[in-house]
């Protein structure tokens, strides 16, 4: 055991479920690195993955962001190109943006589209896909509204898709935002995924929670406190 496990083992007990508040406070307490650790969650899901209509994808606008400005592109045509410009996209275009990527450009954090240029976007999906960079109406980053969409994005929003055991992970902030902060974007991510439970999905929905920081330790939250 190592001496950081072992000093985190005198911190946290196995064996309890924490609330959220108690979880957060913990996190500060274990952190030792000197950078500024990510704070992710993680939910298991009562769904069967295999099974399309059960697939939990959507996005979540954090009440205090995620810390970071995420480096948005914009794939769009006409007019569209100058509202992303207008927005504050990082970059925007059509043909030329595409072309770009096709040879290997990925200097960005999420893509925007219009309807009208997924068709030609699409052609990307084994260079996009396998990043989670493809644009999705799920996660209303295919859309008209370019300039709600990119805000929202520079602002703070945090997209997730279920992994193939049926676990969302995703981030909710950074180890130095306050307590309040940090509790108040895991129960904003919670109640998002509470609310988009597929109706074919049968008994209980949300198996487990466990919310950590970069270099710290899981600490597992208390379901029912946590989705009441």
């Amino acid at each position: 055991m190592s001496k950081r496990t072992d000093e985190n083992a005198k911190i946290i007990d196995k064996t309890k479920l924490y609330t959220l508040e108690e979880a957060v406070k913990i996190l500060k307490q274990t952190k030792k690195s000197k950078f500024d650790e990510t704070v992710e969650i993680a939910i298991r899901l009562g769904i069967d993955p295999k099974q399309t209509d059960q697939t939990v994808r959507g996005a979540v606008s954090l009440p205090h962001g995620i810390g970071k400005s995420k480096r948005v592109v914009v794939v769009a045509k006409g007019e569209k190109i100058k509202e992303a410009e207008d927005s504050g996209a990082d970059f925007f275009g059509s043909e030329d943006i595409m072309e770009k990527i096709s040879k290997g450009w990925l200097d960005f954090d999420a893509i925007v589209a219009t309807p009208d240029a997924m068709k030609d976007l699409a052609k990307l999906g084994k260079i996009l896909g396998p990043r989670g960079l493809m644009p999705n109406p799920k996660t209303g980053t295919v859309t008209f509204d370019i300039a709600k969409t990119v805000k929202e994005i520079k602002a703070g929003r945090a997209e997730f898709k279920n992994d193939p055991q049926g676990i969302v992970h995703t981030i909710v902030g950074r180890i130095s935002f306050d307590d309040n902060k940090l509790t108040e974007n895991a129960k904003t991510v919670i109640s998002t995924i509470v609310s988009l439970k597929p109706a074919s999905s049968k008994g209980q929905y949300i198996k487990t929670i466990v919310i950590s920081s970069t270099m710290g330790p899981g600490i597992k939250i208390n379901t029912s406190i946590a989705t009441a």
